[in-house]
């Protein structure tokens, strides 16, 4: 990608009024929650008429046999068939595939109304109170707060139906002592009554917290030109969306970034955050090298939050890769470390310091015909060298204090860990060197049962040759290059990523990794991803173009 081709911007407020403008006005929920719903309410159909049915046989055989063969209360009968056929058409029009999925879960109010009458008719006809019922509770408790957690309905409509449904135990009560039954004490009712109505303002809580959701879920889902598919992952600075863009069916990944996690204590220090952040990705957009992720777009929602639009992959990244199958013979991992160091030095010729090298960040790809094509990944958080004005320079201490940022604690730079604050390229170096030990040796260069023990150890513990580490044979301009990454020093490593790709080119192996043993091996190890070329159904070998 080259500077021509650098990504648009999407700013805050700038965003189409049909996608985050009128997300959090909207009412109507995303249709993954509309489609989840419409599936519940077929399972409680169900339920409902399986349980209504067994109560009709229930009073119609079973307990006619218990009292000399007699139908005690035909009343019974008749509603329990109410509620055999209501569940059964409710079961059937949930079912049918070519009603809009609206329509289907506004029938779930029809269906809590329904229910709620058949049981306040049963508490009032079918089973008059005796002295002793004093303390029994309607299950019209229950149907509410069913129905408060798998309906799709708006608070307002959650609680004005529930008032309703349960209105229908006092208004049944009545009518039945209008029809000559017996009068019942008010102490009674309102013993009976008052869970219904608490179950009622209690039912609004789910109901707004499915607003909520529906809410975010359109707000993520809809990112200007991407539509979102499906979560890859999730971590301490935001989730990864598998995405397709609307009008050219490219897949792609998106990266969202809230400022909150990064530790910003106001709107200002947020504002000149995302600003830097905006600064980077056209800076990392114009990086040209083919194993530099690539960067389509950007942008601000309304809510703050910063997201990166970059190229999905397909394979695995070298951190999963070497815990499953095994540290990778010398000349394998010379292979990859060249393309990783045909990526940095594009980036370190420009200015940019990755900060985070390490082998979650490294994607092992299929790139067309090419397999172990290498690609760098989490440019979104780079430093730019000598590009940090006066202005800025508050915020940025707050972001170079952010441990997402600065690294991870098994690859960091000494100088990193002390809190300079003129890190520079050669702590990439530093980190590169740390990711292809673990490739030679499956092992960290430092091992520790604590985060601060380990970076004690990056500052004053000298490594032990990867050649003492592993049964593969290492040869020693190897041993020695990956010793010399590793210099506590940044005077004594490689001062770029541009002289450790010439120091690959004197390494001599015995044999030289190749695209045909590189195909071999994937066909081996991960068939699924050498037939036609396809978004991968796994998740862990598909990339999200970014970690967590």
């Amino acid at each position: 990608m080259n500077t021509s081709q650098q990504p648009r911007r999407i700013a805050p407020h700038q965003t189409p009024a049909s996608s985050l403008g009128d997300s959090g006005r909207t009412t109507r929920l995303p249709t993954e929650l509309l489609s989840e719903q419409a599936q519940r309410l077929v399972v409680f159909s169900t339920v409902a008429l399986v349980l209504w049915t067994f109560a009709l046989m229930l009073d119609s055989f079973i307990m006619p046999w218990l009292w000399d063969g007699w139908v005690r209360n035909w009343r019974s009968i008749s509603l329990q068939l109410g509620g055999v056929t209501g569940s059964a058409v409710m079961y059937w029009y949930l079912r049918q595939s070519t009603i809009a999925l609206e329509n289907k879960t506004n029938a779930g109010i029809t269906m809590m109304l329904m229910h709620g009458a058949g049981i306040a008719g049963f508490n009032a006809w079918a089973v008059p109170p005796a002295g002793d019922d004093i303390m029994r509770i309607s299950w019209i408790s229950l149907l509410i707060l069913i129905f408060a957690m798998i309906a799709p309905s708006t608070p307002r409509r959650m609680l004005i139906a529930s008032l309703v449904v349960a209105s229908f135990d006092p208004l049944a009560y009545w009518l039945a002592w209008l029809a000559g039954g017996r009068a019942l004490n008010p102490a009674y009712v309102f013993v009976i009554c008052w869970p219904s109505y608490a179950s009622a303002f209690v039912a609004v809580v789910p109901a707004r917290v499915l607003q909520r959701l529906g809410r975010r879920l359109r707000e993520a889902q809809d990112l200007g030109s991407y539509q979102l598919v499906e979560r890859l992952g999730a971590g301490g600075m935001g989730e990864v969306w598998r995405a397709e863009h609307r009008l050219l069916a490219r897949d792609a990944a998106i990266k969202l970034i809230r400022p909150e996690v990064l530790g910003v204590r106001d709107a200002s220090e947020a504002q000149m955050m995302l600003r830097r952040f905006e600064r980077e990705a056209q800076a990392t957009a114009a990086l040209s090298s083919p194993h530099t992720i690539q960067v389509f777009d950007f942008g601000v929602t309304q809510d703050g939050s910063f997201y990166y639009v970059m190229e999905l992959l397909t394979g695995r990244d070298l951190e999963s890769l070497v815990r499953e199958f095994g540290p990778l013979p010398p000349h394998r991992v010379l292979y990859l470390l060249r393309q990783v160091c045909h990526s940095l030095a594009d980036a370190h010729a420009r200015g940019l310091v990755h900060r985070d090298i390490k082998p979650a960040n490294i994607y092992l790809c299929r790139m067309g015909l090419e397999y172990d094509f290498a690609k760098v990944l989490d440019f979104g958080l780079v430093k730019i060298q000598g590009k940090n004005n006066a202005r800025d320079q508050q915020t940025l201490a707050t972001l170079e204090t952010a441990p997402a940022v600065a690294g991870t604690p098994a690859y960091m730079a000494p100088e990193i860990i002390l809190g300079n604050t003129d890190v520079d390229r050669r702590a990439d170096v530093y980190s590169l060197g740390c990711v292809a030990y673990f490739l030679l040796t499956g092992e960290l260069v430092f091992d520790a049962d604590s985060s601060m023990k380990m970076l004690m150890q990056h500052l004053h513990a000298q490594p032990v040759p990867p050649s003492e580490r592993t049964e593969l044979p290492v040869p020693r301009e190897l041993d020695d290059m990956v010793l010399a990454c590793l210099q506590k020093d940044p005077s004594h490593r490689p001062q770029d990523a541009g002289e450790l790709y010439r120091l690959t080119s004197h390494v001599h192996v015995r044999d030289e990794w190749t695209s045909s043993e590189a195909k071999r091996w994937w066909r081996a190890h991960l068939p699924q991803l050498t037939g036609p070329l396809q978004v991968a159904d796994h998740r862990r070998d598909t990339a999200a173009a970014a970690t967590m």
